[in-house]
């Protein structure tokens, strides 16, 4: 088994898989990514039993075989050589190493039988339809920020992928915040299809996906998810439990209408936060006419206050949240304005972007 590839051919695929692979593992075996090398091509596997993800390069006069590498070893060898180097890998069966030539540096690393890299099944596809990369990235990343981390209610601690009829929607929460976000798209599952997908695999997703309007093609299986792109395919077990009814968390009869200045109101809440509770970030809210103050103190007495002007007529407000939150809704919208619908001081925080509905994002409101 050998084959030569230029660094750059190699190395961004490489980059691209290697965040699955742990630095600490259970099997040995999981530290190495597996080479499939044939005439015309090469496609390169990293695991964790939870996620997999393939990139494929292509070959020209390759000799084929297949071998495990050390995943980081690798890609720091591949970075470390000059742009534009010519990379020589071939494999010793009797030593069981492989070495790693380019110009007069040269590598030897041990290798791991092919036999022990794990194979996660096929998927077998319940509902199969394709959607632009950059779409499914937008779902994604205006919506997992809310995620839960290490809950012990183990289906926060994912993104729930919901297709229905004409509709893509991503949804998360950590109980203490929800994200809702839908694409109109042409799709018909016949019912309702809903996915967990667990916290990694939808960071890696993220990280695979780029703002190409490329379509990607999704097939949904009962225990697997795989996305298969031009270069990549990514596999990922689900969640096994059933996601909360996000729908009733949704506040319908906000009686108060905000409207403001998105950059303004984030400064706003920046720069007061910067004295709010390190641990429960909590910060004021206080709405009257044309006007929202945001207040924060901390427990050296300190205080901050903000004042901005704002579109509001209405009876006056005082309501406390978690400045964290209320950043991070901000950060996922990006128009020049923002709408807030509150009710009472009990009553949660509706954020959407002005003139759009697609995403939602509720923000529980805190005692201070």
């Amino acid at each position: 088994m050998k084959f030569s590839i230029q660094r750059e051919s190699i190395l961004k695929p490489l980059q691209t898989i290697t965040g699955v692979v742990e630095r600490r593992q259970t099997l040995p075996v999981l530290s190495n990514l597996l080479l499939n090398i044939r005439s015309d091509g090469l496609s390169m596997t990293t695991t964790d039993l939870e996620v997999e993800m393939v990139a494929r390069v292509s070959l020209e006069g390759a000799e084929a075989g297949d071998i495990t590498l050390p995943a980081r070893k690798l890609v720091d060898i591949c970075k470390a050589l000059p742009d534009g180097a010519q990379i020589h890998i071939s494999y010793d069966e009797e030593k069981e190493r492989a070495t790693i030539k380019s110009g007069k540096s040269r590598f030897n690393l041990t290798t791991l039988p092919v036999s022990e890299f794990p194979n996660i099944e096929e998927v077998k596809g319940v509902f199969k339809f394709e959607i632009p990369q950059n779409v499914l990235k937008q779902l994604i990343d205006k919506t997992a920020f809310a995620m839960a981390q290490q809950d012990v209610r183990y289906y926060l601690n994912g993104l729930l992928l919901e297709v229905d009829s004409g509709m893509i929607r991503t949804v998360a929460t950590d109980g203490h915040r929800l994200a809702v976000c839908e694409h109109e798209t042409n799709v018909s599952p016949g019912e309702k299809v809903q996915v967990i997908l667990p916290r990694k695999g939808v960071m890696e997703l993220s990280r695979l996906l780029s703002e190409g309007d490329e379509p990607v093609k999704m097939t949904v299986g009962n225990n697997h998810v795989c996305v298969m792109l031009k270069e990549y395919s990514f596999t990922s077990k689900l969640i096994d439990g059933k996601f909360p009814d996000y729908q009733r968390v949704i506040p319908r009869d906000s009686d108060k209408d905000v409207t403001a200045d998105h950059e303004l109101l984030r400064q706003a809440l920046v720069r007061t936060s910067i004295l709010s509770n390190e641990k429960y970030r909590g910060i004021r809210l206080r709405l009257q006419d044309g006007l929202l103050q945001a207040q924060a103190n901390n427990p050296e007495m300190e205080e901050a206050e903000e004042e901005i002007e704002v579109q509001y007529t209405g009876a006056q407000l005082e309501i406390g949240f978690n400045v964290s939150y209320l950043l991070d809704a901000l950060s996922a919208i990006d128009t020049p304005n923002v709408k807030l619908a509150l009710g009472d001081a009990n009553s949660s925080c509706v954020m959407r972007a002005e003139g759009e509905t697609e995403c939602t994002y509720v923000i529980m409101p805190m005692r201070l």
